[in-house]
């Protein structure tokens, strides 16, 4: 597919955005990450010498190449319902204004953000007046759309906010978000089916009894929280969460016919769309690739906005 368009992305993680850009036909030229477990997983999948690995605010803009498009799934913990909810008091809230720092020294033609859901009505919904004035303020019209991963073919409970801003106007209004679909596979689709390796066994948990009294539907997937067990919809699994990752019991549980397990890393990356052939050094770094996939996105999602990006790209270019 011939590319018309270049990409820069920052807080990259492991490239799910720019993997879903790079399937609808953008050339990712740039890209920008801090977490040195995150760029290991980047560099397997993509070009080396497109990603500079460190902290964004130091980096100068004038070491970035000219694009077209900047992607940024800028840090959510900030403003997610399951963190502290802090916000702009949080560094990593304040993150957003290293993007506004970009877009203002490279003027794109286009910008596409994805974040939590609960950025919407963050603080009352201060936090998001803020960055929709500061869009506006760099001479962007925006369009934003708040997507259930259940809603759109991949059957897990993920609700995010996605934004879309151009210079030109035409663009703005001419370019829809996709729109929703029944689901065609449930989650188990997504198991594998053959017995796996001891360690994602819970049969020796210290809440068994406790789990075997609440998992009555052997067709929901459940996971530990704060609160104690919970279960998913019918068919549908729980959010993956980057605490996966962390010494807290976040990663999503189901009877597989042999006993009560965890999904696998391999499994999770499926339930965010990633393709078999995106490569996680699961055996080297195992808890940091369920966080990893956790702090990604949905790849076919963006995939399909992506798609709907490049069409009115193509339409309005001579006005971008």
């Amino acid at each position: 597919m011939h590319t018309f368009f270049k990409v820069a992305s920052m807080f990259a993680g492991v490239g799910g955005i720019d993997l879903a850009f790079r399937q609808a036909g953008f050339e990712i030229v740039w890209a920008n990450e801090i977490d040195k477990y995150a760029c290991r997983t980047y560099r397997l999948n993509f070009s080396e010498n497109i990603l500079v690995e460190g902290d964004i605010q130091a980096v100068s803009t004038s070491d970035i190449p000219d694009f077209d498009v900047l992607i940024a799934g800028f840090p959510c913990q900030a403003f997610s319902s399951v963190g502290l909810l802090k916000g702009f008091e949080d560094p990593r809230g304040n993150l957003f204004f290293e993007t506004a720092r970009v877009i203002a020294a490279k003027r794109p033609k286009l910008v596409f953000f994805e974040n939590v859901a609960n950025l919407l009505k963050h603080d009352g919904g201060n936090t998001f007046n803020t960055i929709s004035q500061t869009i506006n303020e760099l001479g962007y019209f925006m369009k934003y759309n708040v997507m259930n991963a259940s809603d759109y073919g991949i059957p897990q409970q993920r609700n995010r906010i996605y934004i879309v801003a151009a210079q030109s106007k035409d663009f703005v209004e001419q370019f829809e978000f996709p729109r929703k679909r029944p689901l065609k596979r449930d989650a188990f689709a997504f198991f594998d089916k053959e017995r796996q390796p001891e360690h994602y066994y819970m049969d020796k948990h210290k809440k068994w009894n406790e789990m075997m009294d609440y998992m009555t539907d052997k067709h929901r997937i459940y996971r530990f929280t704060d609160w104690g067990l919970s279960r998913g919809r019918y068919g549908i699994c729980p959010t993956l969460l980057a605490a996966m990752g962390s010494p807290y019991e976040r990663i999503p549980f189901f009877f597989d016919g042999y006993s009560v397990r965890k999904i696998t890393q391999k499994e999770a990356a499926r339930l965010q769309g990633f393709p078999e052939s995106f490569n996680w050094p699961i055996q080297k770094t195992p808890k940091q690739v369920y966080k990893q996939i956790g702090n990604s996105v949905c790849v076919p999602i963006i995939k399909e906005i992506a798609d709907n990006i490049m069409t009115v790209m193509k339409e309005v270019n001579s006005h971008l």
